[in-house]
Parts: structure tokens; sequence; C-alpha cells
């Protein structure tokens, strides 16, 4: 008979936290179409999640497209080719820059506060509490803010490229004199349906991943203030590594397409 080594303890915890990861996602599908459904608080948290991170997005977007203009500035005039300048920034901002650097931001943001907030509420018993009084908490807390962080980060990352686009028409205007229909025309140019759709479709998974993981990690969360924290900063953590995840299986897809 075969005896095998037993597994070390961190890889053990790594697959029971998998495991019970799955569990939670198969449940957040079978309860979010299963009525009562909480549109109330879900339209609460699209306000909460998408319209209060628009100022910090759009203000790191704008710094984004203004500094990548300026920093390929010089090397692009050396070879001769700055007239590309406004193709190759829209390019790498719509289909890479834009989308990753939007769901990082948000990741940060909305993850942390997702795990610390129901963290919170988890070590205070208002869970428990919610179950008892017959409320279903995990429709009420999980469902809607999954779905409005999977519902609001397309829209984010939109109107992100398009403040980080403007960023890089102040950018080239610094060293030249280019009109902003002319800079555009560039960019439309050189882009495809190809270049906008797949980026576009991936923020819905980023989106999904960044909610159900703060979510999961303050739904579970434990060891009174100290798990809050833990939580949040696993949060984040684990999103961040998620959406690198995601992003390199969107980019094979795209490349098989």
């Amino acid at each position: 008979m075969l005896h095998f080594p037993p597994l070390p303890k961190n890889t053990r915890l790594f697959l029971q936290e998998a495991g019970e990861m799955s569990r939670f996602i198969g449940r957040f599908f079978v309860e979010g179409v299963r009525p009562r459904y909480e549109v109330g608080e879900f339209f609460h948290q699209c306000f909460v999640i998408g319209y209060k991170s628009l100022p910090l997005i759009g203000l790191t977007a704008f710094i984004i497209g203004l500094v990548l203009t300026m920093q390929l500035h010089p090397t692009m005039v050396y070879y001769g080719i700055e007239a590309q300048i406004p193709a190759m920034v829209g390019i790498a901002i719509i289909r890479e820059i834009g989308p990753i650097v939007t769901s990082l931001i948000f990741a940060g943001k909305i993850g942390s506060s997702i795990g610390a907030e129901l963290g919170s509420m988890k070590v205070t018993e208002q869970i428990d509490a919610m179950e008892v009084s017959g409320t279903n908490p995990f429709k009420y807390l999980v469902v809607t803010r999954t779905l409005a962080a999977m519902l609001t980060l397309p829209f984010l990352v939109i109107i992100a490229d398009a403040i980080s686009l403007y960023g890089s028409f102040l950018g080239v205007n610094i060293y030249e004199n280019l009109s902003f229909h002319l800079f555009y025309e560039k960019i439309l140019d050189y882009l495809f349906f190809i270049d906008i759709i797949p980026a576009f479709v991936k923020t819905f998974f980023f989106g999904f991943a960044i909610g159900i993981i703060g979510c999961f990690k303050g739904y579970y969360s434990n060891k009174g203030t100290e798990g809050v924290g833990r939580s949040a900063n696993s949060a984040v953590v684990v999103s961040s590594v998620a959406i690198f995840i995601l992003d390199l299986i969107a980019v094979q897809i795209t490349d098989l397409l």
C-alpha cells in the first residue's frame, strides 16, 4: 500500500480556501437569480462603489495619459516617428493600460472597503443578527456589492480611457501644436473593434473578481479587529493577482481569435 507524505500546511490551507471560494461563487450565482431582489441596495452600492470611485480613477487616468506621452516623446523624436505618438498611446491605453490600472485602483479602493466593511459586520455579529431576523445577509451584502462592482467597473474604464487620452492630448501639446480633432483622428485610424471589444468585456470579469473576493474575505473574517485588517489587506492582494491572471487569459483568447 502506497503512503503519500502529507501536504505542507500552506498548501492545505490554499486548497481549503480555494474550495471555500468555489462554493462561495456557486452560492452567489444561486442567490443572484433567486427572488427576492434587493434592488434598492443594489443601486445604492452602484452609487457608493461606482460614482464615488470616479474622482480617484479620473485623476489617476489623467496623470497616466500625460506622463506616458511625456515619457514617450523624447524616444519617438530620436527615431523620427513622433507623429505616431497619438496612435501608440491610444492603443496602449485602450487595450491594456486603461483597464489594468483602473481595475487595480478599483481593487485597492473598493476591494479593501468591502473586505473591511463585511469583516467588521462579521466580527460584531451583525451578519448573524440579520440571519436571525429573517433577512438573507448573503443576498443583501454579497450579491448586491458583487453585481455593482461588476457592472460599474466597465463604465469607469471607459471614462478613465477618455480622461487618459485627453491627458495625452495635453502632453502632446506641450511639445507641439496639434488640434484636438487631428489627435483623435490619428488614434481612430489605428484602432479596430478587436482592440476595443476584448478590453471592454474583460473588465466585467475584473469587476466580478474584485467584488466576490472582497466579499469572501470579509464574510469569513475572524479574530476581531485584527481579522478585519487582514481581510481588507488580503482582499486587495488576491484581487490584484486575479486581475493579472484574468488579463493573461484574456490576452491568450484574443490572440486565438
